[in-house]
């Protein structure tokens, strides 16, 4: 693999309630750099508030501020050393862009660094899928965002590697095998 900082920067994406940040936290307990998810710290904000900008009420708001929640993050990242992990991130929200308004994801990425090209999606698993209150959608809405993703990271040249439906500790051990 390649060794600039970007190439060191690793997206979990895939399907909303697929255990993308129990994957997190086993990576951080590991010992890795690890970025929260931009759209649940955006709908928390938002909540608290009386903010507009949540995925059911404004999508495009919602995404344009996790685009720039997406870049400070990556930005505040640049120095760390080895592997940093990035729960979902600018391309997931770009996605969001592209099928709120319409703007090309190509567009938004135009001026980002990309990512490594190893992406790790967590497919759609309903026997842990839940609702709460920052995620309320339905099941339905977070595969047809999960077929969205698998596009458009083919698209923008990564390499998608689907996640296994296996415990916390063994999916955290097979992404790392895949990295190394």
């Amino acid at each position: 693999m390649q060794h600039d900082p970007g190439s060191r920067h690793v997206i979990l994406s895939g399907c909303s309630g697929g255990g993308k940040s129990t994957l997190l936290l086993e990576l951080g307990r590991r010992g890795y750099a690890t970025v929260a998810e931009p759209g649940r710290r955006i709908v928390t904000q938002e909540m608290r508030g009386k903010g507009r900008a949540l995925p059911w009420i404004d999508l495009e708001a919602f995404a344009r501020r996790a685009i720039d929640m997406a870049v400070a993050d990556r930005e505040g990242m640049k120095g760390a050393k080895g592997w940093v992990f990035f729960d979902r991130g600018i391309v997931d929200a770009a996605v969001a862009l592209e099928h709120a308004a319409g703007v090309p994801v190509s567009d938004t990425l135009s001026r980002v660094e990309p990512f490594c090209r190893r992406v790790f999606l967590t497919p759609p698993w309903p026997e842990i899928f839940t609702t709460d209150g920052e995620r309320q959608h339905e099941m339905e809405d977070a595969i047809a965002e999960y077929h969205r993703l698998i596009d458009a990271y083919d698209r923008l040249g990564y390499d998608p590697i689907i996640l296994p439906k296996i415990d916390v500790e063994r999916r955290a051990t097979f992404v790392l095998d895949r990295l190394s």
